[in-house]
């Protein structure tokens, strides 16, 4: 998977939106939006990456920015059972590999770049990306095109236009709504496969949600925003600390 960041300008401020991609299916794994580039902003972010993975065990590939080496090791951790008394000691996924994209401008452009082994080793990086089809290098190719397709779909993420967002909640709105259709509604071309030979059609399109396995066809924008979401079932909070033993006093009908 790929993550990065980018600054989006809002009336009065300019805030942080930071996106994960998986490369292997282009499927958007979700996005952040903080008004500070920190570790809080990339932490929430590993976090939603974690939930969505199947396994610890990935190929994370990001920019320069050291809260994503810290926030990964922190957050792909597993507990080991011991046996003993007390809380459990967390160890980081053996099989997680980082790797960094580092870039270094002059005058704002880019004049070198860097491919940086964090963690595990230049071979295994190699025959994971080779095999995922994520490209011959340590890249973030992949979410750059990605910023782009959410700056062309989205108005308030467009450099220089006047339709700016007012609030935190309409950008975060927005970019779900554009991240949802791009997962679910829009045809990549890199997803298509070789169609049958019968088939009426030389292609095989397909969603990058067709591609990681979640739907067998193509929605509608109608059917996604229809589509009812299962809620948790609402649990009542546990009350704490002893019961008052006050008990209530009847109330006195009043005299006529």
């Amino acid at each position: 998977m790929q993550a990065d960041e980018l600054w989006v300008k809002m009336v009065g401020k300019r805030v942080w939106m930071a996106m994960a991609l998986a490369v292997p299916s282009r499927l958007w794994l979700g996005g952040v939006i903080s008004p500070h580039r920190d570790r809080a902003l990339i932490t929430r972010l590993v976090q939603m990456v974690r939930a969505c993975a199947r396994s610890l065990a990935l190929l994370v590939c990001v920019d320069g920015l050291a809260s994503y080496v810290t926030a990964f090791l922190r957050v792909f951790r597993h507990k080991i059972a011991t046996g003993r008394r007390g809380r459990p000691r967390l160890v980081v996924e053996a099989d997680l590999l980082i790797g960094q994209v580092i870039k270094r401008y002059a005058r704002r452009r880019v004049v070198g770049v860097v491919h940086h082994v964090v963690r595990g080793t230049p071979e295994a990086i190699t025959a994971v990306l080779t095999k995922t089809g994520g490209g011959t290098s340590i890249n973030t190719a992949y979410i750059e095109r990605l910023n782009a397709t959410f700056r062309s779909a989205l108005a308030p993420l467009v450099r220089r236009g006047r339709a700016l967002a007012h609030k935190e909640a309409v950008l975060t709105a927005g970019m779900y709504l554009v991240g949802c259709a791009y997962d679910f509604c829009w045809y990549h071309d890199s997803l298509r496969l070789a169609a049958p030979e019968n088939a009426p059609r030389k292609w095989q399109e397909r969603t990058p949600a067709m591609a990681a396995g979640l739907t067998d066809h193509c929605w509608t924008l109608r059917e996604l925003l229809l589509l009812k979401v299962p809620l948790p079932a609402w649990v009542a909070l546990k009350r704490r600390g002893c019961p008052s033993k006050l008990k209530p006093q009847p109330v006195m009908a009043m005299a006529a």
